[in-house]
């Protein structure tokens, strides 16, 4: 096992984002909001969104205050959106089950709603400082070349946090900036289709480089196209029901333009299936 952590953390101190949920004190629940929206979402869509969601719901207890409506106009165009419900019964569960405190406890966070190995983990390193490996997409492609030698990593697996766990310092501290740098590396150097292997500082220990960059294919699935898909439609809908003053409009009226009408009524169907939209009386409206 190449000795990869002094010349990754060394690495993260010098280049390291600023971003807003790395500020000293930034806290547990502000972690795990930005968790929740950074989940296969960019960075920079985020950061504005997540701004405006702390300053509105400052602590768990305000969002479970709020509506599940005003969670879901609020998540706008994030993508995703059953994050947004799902945050918000998250919220519900610490006020009632934690005080109002976002739990340390790994086996805690994981009992929350929306919340699984890879949120848990990160709010107890990132927000806590515990030691514990934390592997997201950018973390497996760095361990699957630099460890395995491979140009892509495999299916996401339990072996993941094994492996990060196997290079992680025993030091608390340094263990939680080196899950931050392999997350960082991945995310800014060791990108899937453009490495830049000239400034990694771990080349000199890359499996994947000793042998000579070999194409062991990627078997990961592919995300479906979102132009034309339900997805889209499922967007277009939750759009129309944010723009409309009380947050609801005539059932026949949502998207009664829209090309397939099948597609259409597919959308309203699974809207209403993952509580993201209510009928009542002919109307379709955000949760209440």
């Amino acid at each position: 096992m190449p000795d990869l952590d002094p010349p990754l953390i060394a690495w993260y101190r010098a280049n390291a984002r600023d971003l807003p949920w790395r500020a000293e004190g930034f806290g547990a629940w502000g972690v795990l909001v930005s968790e929740f929206m950074l989940q296969q979402t960019q960075v920079s869509r985020v950061i504005p969104r997540l701004e405006e969601w702390l300053e509105r719901w400052p602590t768990p207890a305000d969002l479970a205050a709020a509506p599940p409506a005003d969670a879901v106009r609020l998540w706008a165009n994030l993508g995703y959106p059953r994050r947004a419900l799902w945050l918000h019964r998250a919220a519900t569960e610490i006020r009632d089950r934690h005080d109002g405190v976002v739990p340390r406890d790994v086996d805690a966070l994981l009992a929350l709603t929306g919340i699984g190995d890879y949120t848990a983990r990160a709010v107890a390193v990132f927000a806590y400082g515990d030691r514990h490996p934390v592997v997201d997409t950018n973390t497996r492609r760095v361990l699957a070349r630099a460890v395995d030698g491979k140009s892509q990593p495999g299916a996401p697996s339990k072996v993941d946090l094994a492996s990060m766990s196997a290079i992680l310092p025993t030091d608390d501290a340094d263990a939680a900036i080196l899950n931050a740098a392999a997350m960082e590396l991945g995310a800014v150097v060791c990108t899937s289709r453009s490495p830049q292997c000239d400034a990694c500082p771990i080349s000199h220990a890359c499996a994947w480089r000793a042998a000579g960059y070999p194409d062991t294919g990627d078997d990961r699935r592919k995300q479906a196209r979102y132009e034309g898909s339900d997805r889209q439609a499922r967007g277009a809908v939750l759009q129309v029901l944010r723009a409309a003053s009380d947050h609801s409009a005539p059932f026949d009226a949502v998207l009664a333009e829209w090309p397939d009408a099948l597609q259409r009524a597919r959308a309203i169907d699974s809207l209403v299936r993952d509580g993201l939209v209510e009928v009542t009386d002919g109307r379709l409206h955000l949760p209440r």
